[in-house]
């Protein structure tokens, strides 16, 4: 899914985004997620990713206020992009590792090789864009 108005935002909307996620992470690790293990992957100390977080915020939902969801909400394009570039990543790893685009591809649910490196394309593409 592409997102062309979230490159044209202005700036005082990006800094807005900002200050959102950064309440939204405030609150989420006031709210128990300071206390969520580290990933092995992660560096000693690394504050929880906004996928945890995200995550968390769902597990707790029931005891969240309302602004405190808006919040977690905040933190959804935050937790897309760290998905997109985990996916970037295991998909290089994958054809550096010798598999195929048909195998990969199989293995996405794609109905083509061809699908399946077009969409390989646009994703990197994008990652090219907000780097």
């Amino acid at each position: 899914m592409e997102r062309n108005h979230d490159l044209e935002r202005p700036s005082g909307a990006d800094h807005a985004q900002a200050r959102r996620e950064h309440d939204a992470r405030t609150r989420l690790l006031d709210h128990g997620a300071d206390q969520l293990a580290t990933r092995p992957w992660q560096a000693a100390g690394a504050p929880p990713s906004a996928v945890d977080l995200t995550q968390h915020a769902l597990w707790r939902s029931s005891e969240l206020t309302q602004d405190e969801l808006l919040g977690a909400l905040s933190l959804l394009p935050a937790a897309r992009a760290e998905v997109e570039i985990a996916e970037v990543a295991l998909l290089f790893v994958a054809r550096s590792e010798g598999l195929t685009w048909a195998q990969i591809a199989e293995a996405m649910g794609f109905r083509s090789p061809q699908a399946c490196q077009q969409y390989v394309k646009r994703l990197s593409a994008r990652q090219d864009r907000t780097a």
